[in-house]
């Protein structure tokens, strides 16, 4: 969303003191030869994430000069066989919640600083792009668009590696129609926990492609991939509406969804106890109606807002202008609109007409419309302005006590009516997502775990921790954390946590279900020894005593 971490406020913490590694990690690690380097000392920053909870001190970082460095050193690992504790973890842009890119007293490995693997944009009937699996996705798109192209599924924040939300799945507004970023990849190169490099693919050596794409890292680490991409739009026109009744703002979205020529991206999210809401819009929206747009009061009401964007090009921008001239009541003089009007209203472009359709179909409250348009790449990077916004005020390296959730369609207004405005009071501390997501469009041969119906709903908690007004604060999102996921287990919501967390195996089989064999059977073929991620809490190395 383009102002959700806006939203966000400080828990400032301590800084973290410089370490110095065991020196017998830094002695076993001696025999290797790579282009890059390996640090010893100051690697507390692979110590921290935007989690910002967690803090595992690795013994040493790898910034790899080439994809055989990574190879190279995980091979090393594993011929130390079990009787070494070291293990290895790939970092991208530390945007985990809860240390799963650490790895304590073992080696992390800067998936930025891999070099050797340029971005390539291949044109064609089915074009696609080659990128490193430490480039940012933000990097990519540049790249792509260099060739009117662009990647097709996203997720809200562009400034994440491909690897990182390669081993998730990558959501995002787009998803109901292209389906994760996972169920968009054609080829990976991996590295596995034996240090083999391999490609694999739908053809070649499937079993690990599908493993990796939502594997959480287990079985390897992604060092490239090629992803599908579409021609890029030019423009966006991006509406936001708002609703008081919950089951219009589901049965809306669903419908919208279901459609085949529809809006391009659907987001929702829910608003709780928010003050001078449509206000804060006004900075970079256009209300309908002004007026009643100025009337609407939304304190201590909770409301859901339905996000969509519709692509357009540039050359239909001017036509959108005339329009705009066509429905002031009063023209400036020196306007001239010259006659008949109607033909440039029949000379609509198709996109155009079908938003209006769109709309008149939504249950929303009529004042609360409001509609911009933006490039293609200000939609899409909308999130990183507010990054700027929030680092320029010391405002983004705090705690994020995230809590990510897929929830079954039939079970979302259960959900509702005893999380909004009962375990949750408000959401002043960070918005909540919510918009519904299609089964069809994720491939069930990867490792990711949803739901078992057609539609279900992402509802996403993603609040702060704001130490300035509350010291409890931090506490209190874990509780209320806690009573969320109390709640689903007692009413027997088969809900799914999306980006997972679980500290017990036990939890983490029935996470996976009836998937769990062949995840820990996946294990068993590329990590033997359980070198890989090992801040995700599934499989603890087993070290043997000497």
């Amino acid at each position: 969303m383009h102002y959700f971490l806006e939203l966000f406020v400080v828990l400032v913490l301590g800084s973290v003191a410089m370490h110095v590694s065991d020196p017998g990690v830094a002695s076993s690690l001696e025999p290797l030869r790579i282009d890059g380097n390996l640090s010893f000392h100051d690697v507390s920053l692979a110590a921290r994430d935007f989690g910002n909870r967690y803090r595992l001190l690795p013994s040493a970082v790898l910034h790899p000069g080439s994809v055989s460095d990574v190879a190279a050193t995980v091979r090393h690992v594993f011929g130390m066989g079990s009787g070494s504790k070291l293990t290895v973890a790939a970092r991208g842009h530390g945007h985990s919640l809860q240390g799963q890119a650490q790895a304590d007293g073992g080696i992390v490995v800067r998936m930025e600083n891999l070099r050797g693997c340029e971005t390539k944009v291949h044109d064609g009937e089915q074009p696609y792009v080659d990128a490193s699996g430490g480039a940012l996705w933000f990097n990519v798109l540049l790249e792509c668009l260099k060739h009117g192209l662009a990647p097709k599924s996203w997720t809200d924040y562009l400034h994440l590696t491909i690897g990182g939300t390669l081993s998730n799945a990558g959501i995002s507004g787009q998803a109901f129609r292209h389906g994760p970023q996972i169920s968009n990849v054609h080829q990976l190169e991996i590295v596995t926990g034996k240090g083999e490099l391999l490609n694999c693919s739908a053809e070649e050596n499937a079993d690990l492609f599908y493993a990796a794409l939502g594997g959480l890292g287990q079985f390897g680490i992604i060092t490239r991939a090629r992803i599908a991409l579409e021609p890029a739009p030019k423009m966006v026109k991006w509406i936001r509406v708002l609703y008081s009744d919950f089951a219009s703002f589901t049965e809306d979205q669903e419908m919208l969804i279901s459609l085949k020529e529809t809006f391009d991206y659907i987001e929702g999210f829910v608003i709780i106890n928010r003050t001078g809401l449509l206000n804060n819009w006004r900075s970079s929206f256009n209300p309908q109606n002004p007026v009643q747009a100025s009337e609407f009061d939304s304190d201590g009401r909770i409301l859901f807002c339905l996000e969509m964007t519709k692509n357009f090009d540039q050359d239909t921008a001017e036509i959108m202008n005339q329009v705009k001239l066509l429905h002031t009541t009063s023209p400036p003089m020196h306007v001239r609109i010259r006659s008949p009007p109607r033909s440039l209203v029949i000379r609509l472009p198709l996109w155009l007409q079908q938003v209006e359709a769109l709309l008149s179909k939504l249950r929303y409250i009529p004042s609360t419309l409001f509609q911009s348009e933006v490039s293609y790449l200000e939609f899409l990077d909308r999130v990183h302005v507010s990054e700027v916004k929030l680092r320029s005020k010391g405002l983004w390296e705090v705690p994020h006590p995230w809590l990510n959730l897929l929830i079954p369609r039939t079970r979302i207004r259960d959900f509702a009516a005893e999380v909004f405005g009962k375990i949750l009071q408000d959401s002043n501390n960070g918005p909540v997502l919510l918009y519904p997501l299609n089964k069809s469009k994720w491939d069930n041969r990867t490792s990711a775990v949803i739901p078992d119906e057609e539609i279900f709903y992402l509802v996403a908690f993603l609040s702060s921790a704001p130490s300035s007004s509350d010291h409890d604060s931090l506490d209190r999102a874990l509780k209320q954390n806690d009573r969320i996921l109390d709640f689903c287990k007692q009413a027997g919501i088969r809900m799914k946590q999306y980006l997972p967390y679980y500290t017990m195996q036990e939890e983490w089989r029935a996470h996976f279900g009836d998937r769990w064999v062949d995840f820990a059977r996946r294990k068993g073929v590329y990590d033997p020894l359980y070198i890989l991620a090992p801040g995700q809490r599934i499989f603890q190395k087993a070290v043997r005593s000497s």
